[in-house]
């Protein structure tokens, strides 16, 4: 059963690293365009197009820190001989927790996208691309930290 608890650390890695593999994809092929159109124009191509690029990024953190989470409590769920019950409640919440951080992330690229181009095209609104990034961040954050909170109240 520890195997079972080990693989729901990796998938809550695994799925929030894919979402924000997802997101830089997105955000990176909407920023090389959008350069592409500003060098044919021979204007200049704003760098920073790359903090768009980079945001969901910090999607697979998150991962990383309730895989730690998810470990942990395997390992007590070992010590205790738990049920497989337990082992289960465990996969799930490491699967759909790694799979709402990767949402997040590959949301957030897709919002990076429009705000590559929004920006390279009239100069104008970082702030405002950002806020709706950070806005979008904030699910990652939440799932990460009810997820969390959650683990550390099972009663093992």
């Amino acid at each position: 059963m520890q195997e079972l608890g080990l693989a729901a650390a990796g998938a809550a890695l695994a799925l929030s690293a894919a979402g924000s593999a997802l997101g830089t994809g997105y955000a990176g092929m909407a920023a090389i365009g959008a350069w592409k159109k500003n060098f044919a124009q021979n204007k200049a191509a704003p760098f920073l197009l790359v903090a768009f690029v980079g945001a969901p990024l910090s999607q697979t953190i998150y991962g990383f820190i309730l895989m730690n989470s998810v470990f942990g409590t395997s390992q007590q769920l070992a010590q205790a001989n738990a049920t497989t019950v337990s082992y289960l409640f465990l996969m799930f919440a490491a699967l759909f927790g790694g799979l709402g951080i990767g949402a997040s992330a590959a949301m957030q690229g897709k919002a990076g996208a429009a705000a590559s181009d929004a920006l390279a095209e009239t100069g104008k609104g970082f702030g405002n691309y950002i806020m709706v990034l950070g806005i979008i961040e904030t699910v990652a954050l939440f799932t990460m930290i009810f997820l969390l909170v959650t683990l550390g109240n099972l009663q093992i």
